[in-house]
């Protein structure tokens, strides 16, 4: 049985995780906003403190401006861009790193003085040292990813490595939305739950479908076929490249690629029901709802977003809820989890 003191400690450990889990999301969906307006290039140089603050004089925003200058992208994409363009896309990828170290503050900070206060409940200790660890994890990825677009000959960032960026960040996100329900189930007396056989296919078709729509960001294939459901009239696209294997076109070829994301979204899409009615069987109806309401958003956004040519706004809405869809998952294994646990 808790004591009120561990309740009230883990309540605090909880609004920390879901704070953090807020901010997680809001990183990724700026992060989404850099990738469409071609913005994450615009910083060349990977300055942890003092690239904290932004350009605050004309000189250094010039400075900016001709390290971009110097990179393939300009030539290829911004041969005509102002300055004043320049600090547009910026901006964003300004934003983008700020939000990165914030989300490195929020975990770390709080983290060792819950550890110092001796708050943090038994067996908890490692799990919010990983989940560290992968904001870490995360960062250094993010500079690969950028250093991958910064080499001769490229325009964008390598889609492989803003693969990783992207599920790295949304398993973080997963870590800490698991994490912040099995803290929120000890505060009420209940262990923490496990991951069913089910809810664990569920996961891992759902992180393959987030594996092909990052690669689907990285590599604009989302332009390739702007119809629905057909692409370019057919079933299966023409224009695959299949001349080097099956195996480099599932990873490189853009039309195979939106219709891998495109097609597999549906057997996902299928799981997920069959989940939230287990869900909602188990006594956790809310989070039914959640999963119900996030992946028929996302399809619904993945269909505007292609049949818009992939709009900004609408793209962006697609990875934000993405992201939200993650959290409902999660957070539907848990419960399913929890009343299993207790059968």
């Amino acid at each position: 049985m808790q004591t009120s003191g561990t309740s009230s400690s883990t309540t605090i450990l909880v609004r920390w995780l879901a704070l953090l889990a807020t901010l997680i999301v809001i990183t990724v969906a700026v992060g989404g906003i850099t990738r469409l307006t071609e913005s994450g290039l615009s910083i060349t140089e990977w300055k942890p403190l003092s690239g904290i603050l932004p350009p605050l004089s004309d000189s250094a925003w010039q400075t900016e401006f001709a390290h971009y200058r110097k990179i393939d992208q300009y030539a290829a994409i911004h041969s005509s861009m102002t300055l004043d363009q320049f600090k547009g896309i910026f901006f964003w990828e300004y934003l983008h790193r700020i939000l990165g170290r914030v989300v490195g503050m929020v975990i770390v900070v709080p983290l060792v003085w819950f550890a110092v206060r001796r708050q943090i409940p038994t067996g908890y200790t490692g799990r919010l040292i990983g989940i560290a660890a992968l904001v870490g994890l995360q960062g250094l990825l993010g500079w690969l990813m950028v250093r991958s677009g910064l080499e001769p000959g490229m325009i964008a960032v390598a889609p492989l490595w803003l693969a990783a960026h992207l599920l790295t960040a949304l398993t973080t996100l997963a870590l800490v939305s698991w994490t912040a329900l099995d803290l929120r189930a000890l505060g009420k007396g209940r262990g923490s739950a496990h991951i069913s056989s089910y809810a664990g296919l569920v996961l891992a078709a759902l992180v393959l479908q987030l594996f092909f729509g990052a690669l689907v960001a990285g590599m604009r294939a989302g332009q390739v076929a702007p119809d629905w459901p057909l692409m370019q009239g057919k079933v299966v696209p023409a224009g695959i490249d299949w001349s080097n294997g099956v195996f480099v076109a599932l990873l490189s070829d853009p039309y195979l690629v939106h219709f891998i994301h495109r097609w597999w979204a549906w057997v996902v899409a299928a799981l997920l029901i069959i989940l939230a009615a287990r869900v909602k069987r188990g006594g956790g109806r809310p989070a039914s709802i959640a999963i119900h309401s996030a992946f028929g958003v996302q399809l619904l956004l993945g269909i505007a977003t292609v049949m818009s040519g992939v709009a900004l706004w609408l793209a962006a809405a697609h990875q934000l809820v993405g992201a939200l869809l993650v959290i409902a998952t999660v957070w539907g294994a848990h419960v399913l989890g929890q009343s299993s646990s207790r059968l």
